[in-house]
């Protein structure tokens, strides 16, 4: 493990958070941030910048290393806790429910080659 990174409480749904980092799992590091700028999804933004900031991280600990030697060795996505910002949802015979937004913690390490 040469550097990692975590975004904690990220607003976006976990299910859709893994979908982005399944993509970029096992990829090099500068492939993977250039398939983060050109990905159509809702996470691609939370996976970039928690990528970026491991990149910046592994520069910090190591200041020769060499940027292209880089790969995406683990990445993972937990749920973080559900917020319900007090909202309600009605529902039927006159009860409400909580509108609970779901959070994630986004998880990255990379390695070299």
């Amino acid at each position: 493990m040469i550097s990692n990174a975590k975004g904690n409480y990220q607003g976006i749904s976990p299910r859709k958070a893994r979908m982005v980092v399944d993509l970029v799992r096992g990829r090099p590091a500068t492939e993977a941030l250039q398939l983060l700028d050109f990905t159509n999804k809702a996470g691609a933004p939370y996976v970039k910048k928690v990528l970026a900031s491991a990149l910046a991280n592994a520069q910090v600990k190591r200041p020769g290393i060499d940027v292209d030697s880089l790969y995406v060795s683990r990445a993972s996505v937990d749920q973080g806790p559900n917020s319900h910002l007090r909202r309600w949802r009605p529902r039927a015979m006159g009860r409400a429910t909580r509108v609970t937004k779901g959070t994630s913690h986004i998880h990255l390490e990379l390695d070299e080659l």
